[in-house]
């Protein structure tokens, strides 16, 4: 017999793969999947609440802003609304909307307000998903989703953008793996996290050296 809490999650993923059925390919259902497994994995090495992890992996891009005009208050409003209608505990609730309120790069030079071990966790593994061949692959995609170059020798990577100016960049793709891929190794909070993101940075550094070589005509 299914306990409570295995009930909520099995009702989550089925309102996250209806809700993302027609989401942009890097944001979809099983974008969620990969990080909500991730977090999985990862929280077994943390000192965690597992229930908080896997609702703040499976709702933390219920409806991401760079697809709602840059609002960032409708995911949060989605997630709490459907988490009352289950009559989840209220500080459970308001911690994963503190998940979803805080788990993004946002340009990656503001403070974070909130911290917690399972956000810790969650946002650890939602950053492996943005790095390694997965990561590739999701940049190129979202790049084509908004029509951008794949390189432009003559726009060189901003690295000091605010929140505002990261979230209105235009600029190409190759530029994202400087101005936040790159930089992820670095930003991630647990020992597992670490781990993993090391081997994925390091094959991302491997992709860009082909990448250039093939665009200098060297390979």
């Amino acid at each position: 017999m299914q306990t409570s809490t295995d009930n909520i999650i099995n009702k989550t993923i089925e309102f996250v793969k209806v809700t993302l059925a027609n989401a942009e390919g890097g944001h979809d259902w099983f974008h969620i999947e990969r990080v909500y497994k991730n977090s999985l994995l990862i929280a077994k090495s943390e000192p965690v609440n597992e229930f908080i992890v896997s609702l703040g992996a499976l709702l933390h891009d219920i409806a991401d802003s760079k697809f709602h005009n840059g609002d960032e208050t409708i995911g949060p409003k989605i997630a709490r609304e459907f988490l009352f209608k289950l009559n989840v505990d209220s500080k459970i609730i308001e911690h994963v909307i503190n998940i979803i309120e805080h788990i993004s790069f946002k340009g990656g030079n503001e403070a974070q307000k909130f911290k917690s071990p399972e956000l810790d966790v969650v946002q650890d593994a939602d950053r492996l998903d943005a790095i390694g061949a997965i990561g590739i692959a999701r940049c190129f995609n979202y790049g084509g989703f908004k029509n951008r170059a794949l390189y432009n020798p003559e726009v060189t990577p901003n690295l000091n953008m605010s929140k505002a100016e990261y979230k209105a960049s235009t600029s190409p793709t190759i530029n994202h793996f400087y101005e936040k891929l790159l930089l992820l190794k670095d930003k991630m909070n647990t020992k597992t996290g670490k781990e993993l993101a090391l081997k994925r940075h390091n094959y991302m550094l491997g992709f860009l050296n082909q990448f250039y070589a093939e665009w200098q005509g060297e390979m």
